[in-house]
C-alpha cells in the first residue's frame, strides 16, 4: 500500500468535482485525487509531498493525497463512518479548513456539515455522534452537548449544565444518542407538555426534573 509520495508535479487536472495531480516519482507518474481547496498550493510548486490514502479494488486502485498526515488521518476517520465514502470525505474537507471541520463535528454543527456536497442531515448526525469522542482532543473548544446541534441549541432554554445532566441520565437509562437528541428537540418545541407547563411551551429553564419527565414521556411514546 502507498502511504506517502514525494516527486515532481507533472500535471494538474480538474474534471467536474474531481481535482487531481500527477506526481512523478522515480520515473512513474501517480495520479492522485486531492481536496480542491488544497490544489492552489500544489499549482505553484514543482516538488510535491503528499500523504496518501490508497484504496485498492478489484478493477482499479485509487490514491487520495493530502498535504500533511493530520489531513490524511482526518479523511480516514471521516470515511470510517457508515455511508461516508471517499468522495463525500473529500467534499467535507473541501467545505472548510480542517480545524473548522473538526469543530463542526465535535460541536454538532449540522448546518455546516450539510453544506458539503452530498451530505444530508442523517449523515451529518452520524458524523457528529460517532466521531465526537474520537475528535474531541483535536478540537480547540470544549465539546458541548453532542445531541443538540448549534441551530437547535439556540432554542433550548435549559442551560449547558442542565443539558449535560439530562443527557447523562437518559444515557444511563439505556437510551441512544439520537433518541435523546430528538427528545430534547421535541421538548424544546413545547410539543411534550409536562405537568405544570402549558401546551406549546417548554418546561421552565430552571426545572431540570420537568425536562427529564417530558423527555421520558416523549421517549415512551409508541412510534406512529
Amino acid at each position: 500500500m502507498i502511504g506517502w509520495l514525494q516527486g515532481q508535479r507533472v500535471e494538474v487536472w480538474k474534471q467536474g468535482n474531481r481535482h487531481a495531480v500527477i506526481i512523478g516519482c522515480a520515473g512513474v507518474g501517480y495520479e492522485v485525487q486531492v481536496v480542491p481547496r488544497h490544489l492552489n498550493g500544489m499549482e505553484t510548486t514543482d516538488t510535491l509531498t503528499l500523504w496518501i490514502h490508497h484504496v485498492q479494488r478489484e478493477d482499479a486502485a485509487h490514491l487520495f493525497g493530502f498535504p500533511d498526515r493530520r489531513c490524511r488521518d482526518l479523511f480516514r476517520t471521516l470515511i470510517s463512518v457508515s455511508g461516508v465514502g471517499p468522495q463525500m470525505g473529500i467534499a467535507l474537507m473541501d467545505q472548510c479548513p480542517v480545524n473548522e471541520l473538526i469543530d463542526a463535528i465535535v460541536q454538532g454543527d449540522l448546518r455546516t456539515l450539510c453544506r458539503a456536497q452530498g451530505v444530508g442531515k442523517r449523515t451529518a448526525e452520524r458524523l457528529a455522534v460517532e466521531l465526537r469522542a474520537k475528535l474531541a482532543d483535536l478540537c480547540d473548544n470544549e465539546p458541548g452537548l453532542s445531541l443538540v446541534d448549534l441551530g437547535d441549541r439556540e432554542s433550548v432554554t435549559l442551560n449547558q449544565d442542565g443539558l449535560q445532566d439530562l443527557q447523562a441520565t437518559l444515557l444511563a437509562l439505556g437510551y441512544e444518542d439520537l433518541e435523546i437528541r430528538r427528545a430534547v428537540r421535541a421538548v424544546s418545541s413545547g410539543s411534550v407538555p409536562d405537568s405544570g407547563s402549558s401546551s406549546g411551551n417548554p418546561p421552565p429553564a430552571t426545572d431540570r426534573d420537568a425536562w427529564l419527565r417530558a423527555s421520558l414521556r416523549w421517549l415512551s411514546m409508541e412510534p406512529a
